[in-house]
């Protein structure tokens, strides 16, 4: 099946929604890294591409920031949180979080013990009652306990879901009392952002957050994610640094992940590759709603869609070559990316 990549196209396998990290590169990330190899540049981040795209990261969310690339969402989120928790603090995350179900531990490794304490509510949102509930049974200044030290948000959530400038400012303010920080997890933050329509500055900053993990990879990038260190931290930049080269994952052809955030940001390619992929996504949640084997479980905030489907139904999708994830809950989770096209939505919905 062909897909659309602007002006190239691309020919890969239809109904693949096992998750938009096997989606391929956008093409023009690829033109990018190809035009970054032309010539020598300067290493370990000090080269003209890196200084361009922070340049560029500072007018998209309206404030003073450093940037830090990253390949990975892991080790960003990781390497963000270990200069935001100390060894002795604690982390609050939802119990869905990526942080704490699919990170082997990577951000109580970075933080040398940093403790991670699970908060629950539905569609992997944190509950505010369950926040001040936790928040309440940790006293700041008990030494028994370890105190929290951050806050941690995936927007995206797990489930697909999107907190509001609102939602995060309200979780926020929570810790306003306390020497903690809050630590936003954006692996799909551009899906978060088209769904919801404001803007990246009252996403973030403006609602409390202090650092986000910027993540290109699932939207159209080949492998590169950023950490955006806000004013409130931006003076723990040159420690963030020291804890990447020290972990091994300070990249030293830099320029390459530069290369692929600077074709990404530019004329808005990432909100409009997001865009796509969030509107696929929603036609086949209104698919699945309109069949009586399938119920989809969570709002339908970005690209991602977590439906019960009866077993025939399961077994015709799959027989039909669709490809989707059998989530621990029993549910199954298509995500829809920048080159799901219409007619492989409706090419799955005739197979249902």
């Amino acid at each position: 099946m062909a897909i659309d990549g602007g002006t190239l196209r691309l020919s890969i396998a239809a109904m693949n929604f096992l998750s938009d990290t096997t989606a391929p590169a956008h093409p023009s990330l690829i033109e990018a890294i190809a035009a970054a190899n032309r010539d020598f540049a300067p290493s370990y981040g000090a080269d003209a591409l890196s200084a361009k795209v922070e340049a560029r990261l500072k007018e998209i969310f309206e404030t003073e920031l450093k940037v830090l690339f990253a390949v990975s969402g892991t080790a960003s989120n990781a390497l963000a949180l270990s200069v935001l928790c100390p060894s002795h603090g604690a982390i609050l995350c939802h119990d869905e979080a990526h942080i704490h179900r699919d990170e082997r531990g990577a951000p109580e490794f970075f933080t040398g013990g940093g403790k991670l304490i699970t908060l629950r509510g539905d569609h992997a949102r944190i509950d505010l009652a369950d926040l001040d509930r936790v928040l309440n049974e940790i006293p700041e200044g008990f030494v028994h306990t370890s105190p929290v030290r951050v806050l941690s948000l995936s927007n995206l959530t797990e489930s697909g879901t999107a907190y509001t400038p609102a939602d995060v400012a309200d979780r926020a303010g929570r810790l306003a009392d306390r020497p903690a920080f809050v630590h936003m997890d954006g692996a799909r933050f551009a899906n978060a952002l088209v769904s919801l329509g404001c803007s990246p500055a009252e996403l973030t900053w403006k609602a409390g957050v202090d650092a986000l993990c910027f993540g290109a990879t699932k939207n159209g990038a080949l492998g590169a994610e950023a950490v955006v260190l806000f004013p409130s931290v931006m003076d723990r930049f040159e420690e963030l640094q020291a804890r990447q080269k020290r972990s091994g994952h300070m990249a030293p052809k830099m320029r390459f992940l530069a290369a692929q955030f600077d074709a990404w940001l530019d004329n808005d390619l990432w909100l409009d590759l997001a865009r796509t992929a969030n509107t696929r996504a929603r036609a086949l949640a209104a698919g699945f709603e309109a069949m009586d084997d399938a119920a989809v479980l969570h709002p339908v905030d970005g690209n991602e869609i977590f439906v019960r489907l009866s077993d025939p139904l399961a077994a015709r999708l799959r027989n039909a070559g669709a490809q989707f994830y059998q989530w621990p809950d029993g549910s199954a989770r298509f995500v829809a990316s920048w080159c799901t096209t219409e007619a492989e939505i409706a090419d799955t919905l005739k197979a249902g």
